[in-house]
């Protein structure tokens, strides 16, 4: 998906042109070997959403898009590629973004050594770029380890709760894309009042995003995932989908009993039909939309306060990742209860 492929920027396919080439050379070494780690995944593409955030935060101020400006993208888009390396360290990925994982190509110390590396490049660019950047990156990360820890600890919790599944990605996901657009405010001298209006426009794009993503984790095929589906399920990770359907059975209803013996590698392809059979059936899918829907009405509002086009173009972003979700999870619905 590429929400934020006709952004109303002239010039932006320059400006995103620009930008790669930053990239790249950010992550170059004296060391031919860590250099090719560090490019892997820039390689492999990506949607580059946080650095896209940054340009737009900046446009939306009507500042001009220079090279601090996309230097603050470099440094949240280094951030998010760090935080791949790791989790795929943690997930025992083989796979990301169509091609073999860092981990799995090199091996888990180097993946883990290539994202610190990512992260401390982040830190010199932010650090360039002034203290107000270096502080909210530094930030930034505390919250993404904050944010990883609240899931860890919760895994394989049947009892988890939705206030803790929304503080876990209000860390994890949310604050990187929130911080994606105050680094650009930042780096173009915006107004504090709009800066933080275009911050907390893309905290609410970042909880509509994670929220999307754990509903296609139940719906969605391989193909459609470019991954085994329910891995969520597998690794004890009760999203909130989970969460809404557990609510509404007791400890002894099907689902329950399934994730309160789960453990890691315990379920198999038959617990995992089940599991997700029973979600499905549970109503708890469209209840996941409806909170996101909350998420996206807020940020329509505050991006309406900004009375620029750009703005509202990222107002709009947040309910633009839901076009066709209902009808993904009805044709799922009823595939499922027709076999």
């Amino acid at each position: 998906m590429q929400p934020l492929s006709d952004i109303p920027i002239e010039g932006f396919s320059a400006y995103m042109g620009r930008l790669e080439e930053l990239l790249s050379d950010s992550v170059t070494s004296a060391d031919p070997n860590l250099s090719e780690v560090a490019m892997h995944l820039i390689k492999a593409g990506g949607k580059r959403i946080r650095p896209t955030l940054a340009i737009a935060a900046a446009a939306a101020g009507n500042a001009p898009i220079d090279d601090s400006v996309l230097l603050s993208g470099v440094a949240v888009e280094l951030v998010h590629l760090a935080s791949l390396y790791h989790d795929d360290v943690m997930d025992e990925a083989t796979t990301r973004r169509n091609s073999p994982s860092v981990n799995s190509r090199w091996g888990n110390l180097v993946a883990i050594v290539a994202g610190d590396f990512l992260l401390a490049r982040a830190a010199g660019i932010a650090a360039r770029l002034g203290q107000p950047v270096a502080e909210l990156l530094a930030d930034t990360l505390a919250r993404l380890c904050e944010g990883q820890i609240l899931e860890v600890n919760t895994a394989f919790k049947v009892d988890r709760t939705q206030e803790q599944y929304l503080a876990a990605i209000s860390g994890k996901t949310a604050s990187l894309m929130a911080t994606s657009c105050k680094i650009g405010a930042l780096a173009s001298s915006l107004d504090e009042g709009i800066a933080s209006k275009l911050e907390q426009v893309g905290y609410l794009f970042g909880m509509v995003y994670q929220i999307r993503d754990d509903i296609l984790d139940i719906v969605g095929t391989r193909d459609e995932l470019g991954k085994p589906p329910a891995q969520d399920l597998v690794e004890g990770i009760y999203t909130l989908p989970t969460i809404f359907a557990l609510e509404r059975q007791s400890a002894k209803g099907k689902l329950a009993v399934l994730l309160s013996q789960n453990r890691a590698g315990a379920l198999d392809v038959a617990d995992l039909d089940l599991a997700r059979r029973e979600i499905l059936i549970s109503g708890s899918l469209e209840k996941s939309v409806a909170l996101a829907r909350g998420y996206c009405n807020e940020a329509a509002l505050l991006a309406g306060e900004i009375n620029h086009k750009v703005g509202n173009y990222l107002g709009d972003l947040s309910p633009r990742l839901l076009d066709g979700i209902e009808e993904i999870i009805e044709a799922r619905l009823n595939s499922e209860m027709a076999s």
